[in-house]
């Protein structure tokens, strides 16, 4: 008999590279140290909790459909337009409903050479060409990016800061970067980790939504208001693109719980000011410890460190070998340790170091030191 072949899905959906998340978990029941997924050490706020579960006695009644709290509370701590703001289930389902709305078969998008993986999914999920700019010292390569746009050229992807890398680029390359596209080009901006920069050349990308045709800023609650498990986003963009992505989006697609949480993590401005604070004096303190160490840190405005490696055995240094990151991600799980492997963003020598809590972070500084062959 001859096999039945079941449905196929169309062309390029087969090639695209499934997401891969960090490790979660390792087997055992023992606890773990969790430095991962670049999730705040604080939690959420015990604010934003209570309102979440206050939401219980209405699980049976759909939220509102447009988000409406949220956007409201969010357009009153920005000083922004509530109609030019389009909530969703994290910045993923916005970056992939922006993707929807403007790409398609012959279109081309560019994003950062390390860039967020997301973007390149997004952009092939619609039948596009995903087009990846080299950057310049692991930062987004302005004059690269301006060199890869053609007449196929729909959109451009840069996270400011940047994922995994942590640096950033100043508002003025911003500025330039979209001075340099065509006025159907969109400039997405994913200030994912916005609120944790503290640099005087840094804007997020309000300015730029609010004065152009073709800006949008994507946010999220996920990183410093800690309600990555809610999966909850935000994009603020020029009206005609709001209302693109109004049509296209789930008529529900933001729990009630959700909102709540997030209007309220939005008022406890003193739970988020805590969260900077700690990030800053911990990321601080881990580069240069780790740096003493030997191992090289690339300069980071988020909550987050790339660690970079000796390569191993093919390392010309005798005492670098057996020090790869690979091997120094299996050391770190034999001590209930979880960094982030990042060989898929080009870094096969490399972990990301999400900043812990102290104990966290002290926890994997004893741990490299006694990796490195360090004296304690």
């Amino acid at each position: 008999m001859t096999a039945k072949r079941g449905p196929i899905p169309r062309p390029g959906i087969l090639d695209i590279v499934p997401y891969v998340p960090g490790t979660g978990g390792l087997p055992g029941a023992e606890p773990v140290v969790k430095l991962s997924s670049n999730e705040t050490p604080l939690g959420a706020s015990a604010r934003a909790v209570e309102a979440y579960l206050a939401q219980t006695p209405q699980l049976a009644r759909y939220p509102d459909g447009s988000a409406r709290p949220l956007r409201e509370a969010l357009a009153k701590k920005y000083g922004l337009d509530a109609a030019r703001i389009v909530c969703g289930a994290g910045s993923d389902e916005l970056l992939n409903m922006l993707a929807l709305a403007y790409l398609g078969p012959g279109d081309e998008a560019i994003y950062s050479e390390h860039g967020f993986l997301v973007y390149k999914i997004a952009i092939m999920a619609r039948g596009a060409t995903p087009i990846a700019a080299p950057e310049r010292d692991l930062t987004t390569d302005v004059d690269a990016i301006l060199a890869r746009v053609t007449d196929a050229t729909r959109m451009v992807f840069i996270a400011n800061p940047n994922n995994p890398t942590g640096t950033y680029l100043p508002f003025d390359e911003v500025k330039r970067l979209h001075a340099g596209l065509p006025e159907n080009v969109i400039l997405v901006l994913d200030a994912a980790y916005a609120e944790y920069v503290r640099a005087n050349d840094y804007e997020a990308g309000i300015e730029l939504v609010a004065t152009t045709p073709n800006t949008v800023m994507t946010r999220t609650f996920s990183k410093i208001y800690g309600l990555a498990a809610l999966r909850l986003g935000w994009v603020y963009c020029p009206a005609p693109i709001a209302d693109a992505l109004n049509r296209i989006r789930g008529p529900f697609n933001v729990t009630g719980p959700s909102i709540a949480a997030g209007v309220a993590a939005l008022q406890d401005q003193a739970h988020m000011e805590q969260a900077v604070e700690h990030n800053m004096v911990w990321r601080g303190r881990m580069a240069e410890a780790l740096e003493q160490l030997g191992l090289r840190v690339t300069r980071s405005a988020a909550n987050f460190l790339l660690v970079h490696f000796p390569a191993g055995v093919a390392s010309n240094s005798e005492s670098a070998a057996g020090k790869s990151a690979r091997e120094a991600d299996r050391f770190l799980h034999e001590r209930r340790i979880i960094l982030r492997r990042v060989e898929e963003y080009g870094f096969p020598d490399a972990l990301r170091l999400t900043i812990g809590t102290e104990d966290e972070n002290r926890a994997v500084l004893d741990a490299l030191t006694e990796f490195m062959g360090k004296d304690t």
